[in-house]
């Protein structure tokens, strides 16, 4: 199902990109379809969702809480209470048993999914709020950073903090780790995407600064490009491993870029990454040309 949806989406790409709207109407190319209703996972507006099993998702609040729910069955599976304020951000090792939480208490959780309802880990260490939170794939390190000034690096068997790294003025908006690298992408609110090294927690490359804030961060599956989002309203495409440079730009939001993430491949689809903006849409655009065919 989920690729042919897929399918539906690439087809409809042309020369521009398709926009989908808050209410499930698509702005330029008609229905595609609602999504499936089931009761609310959460008591209050939720912050963050991550994919944690193929048929599995985390996602935490401003209710306090972390659930894990089916998205085919609809069902909450577990629900972890731990956090003394909002959650602000939540990941995973894909297809690992284990979910980490960030919060504006300045603290990080670590859940087991199987295991007891309390948490198994708990990383204390930040002056404000965490806001950015990415596990290595092996899920056996973990960075966090905050709007401190700060980067992390953790030990998740022993909650150790291995390293800290402060840079002023880099007030961390969101953190991901990048697929069989030991480097994690970054970025902040002074308008920079920073590459890390987690290895001695130092920083590899800078990109150039944009115009705007940076608001969100995503890594391709090969471990290739990154994507970073903007308050100006576009998103940008980075090259990690030859030029570190720009490779195009995606334009047409009205408002802030909120968040970015590279789509699924499949055999009958090109490359695409898709855009969400506080302008109440989403956007689909090829990877390679920006939607411009």
């Amino acid at each position: 199902a989920l690729w042919r949806a897929m399918g539906k989406l690439q087809s409809k790409l042309s020369f521009h990109t398709t926009t989908y709207r808050a209410e499930g109407s698509a702005g330029q190319t008609g229905s595609i379809g609602t999504s499936q209703q089931h009761s609310p996972a959460h008591t209050d507006a939720v912050s963050s969702v991550a994919a944690l099993k193929p048929d599995l998702c985390v996602s935490g609040g401003r209710d306090k809480s972390v659930a894990v729910c089916s998205w085919r069955s609809g069902a909450a599976l577990r629900r972890f209470v731990g956090h003394e304020r909002e959650v602000t951000k939540v990941t995973s090792a894909l297809d690992s048993s284990r979910v980490f939480s960030a919060s504006r208490d300045k603290t990080v959780m670590m859940w087991e999914l199987h295991g007891a309802s309390g948490p198994s880990q708990h990383f204390p260490g930040h002056e404000l709020v965490v806001t950015g939170l990415a596990v290595s794939p092996d899920a056996s390190w973990l960075c966090t950073g905050s709007r401190d000034n700060t980067v992390c690096k953790w030990d998740t068997e022993t909650g150790e903090c291995l390293g800290r790294a402060t840079i002023s003025r880099n007030l961390v908006t969101h953190l991901c780790w990048v697929p069989g690298e030991p480097y994690v992408i970054q970025t902040s609110e002074d308008k920079t995407t920073r590459i890390w090294d987690s290895r001695e927690l130092q920083v590899a490359h800078t990109f150039p600064a944009k115009q705007h804030i940076q608001t969100c961060c995503d890594v391709s599956q090969d471990g290739r490009y990154c994507l970073s989002s903007s308050q100006g309203g576009e998103a940008t495409l980075w090259d990690l491993r030859q030029t570190r440079g720009r490779v195009c730009e995606y334009r047409g939001h009205f408002q802030t870029t909120t968040s970015c993430v590279f789509l699924p491949r499949g055999p009958a689809l090109s490359p695409s990454v898709a855009t969400s903006s506080s302008d109440s849409t989403v956007k689909v655009w090829h990877r390679d040309t920006a939607g411009r065919g």
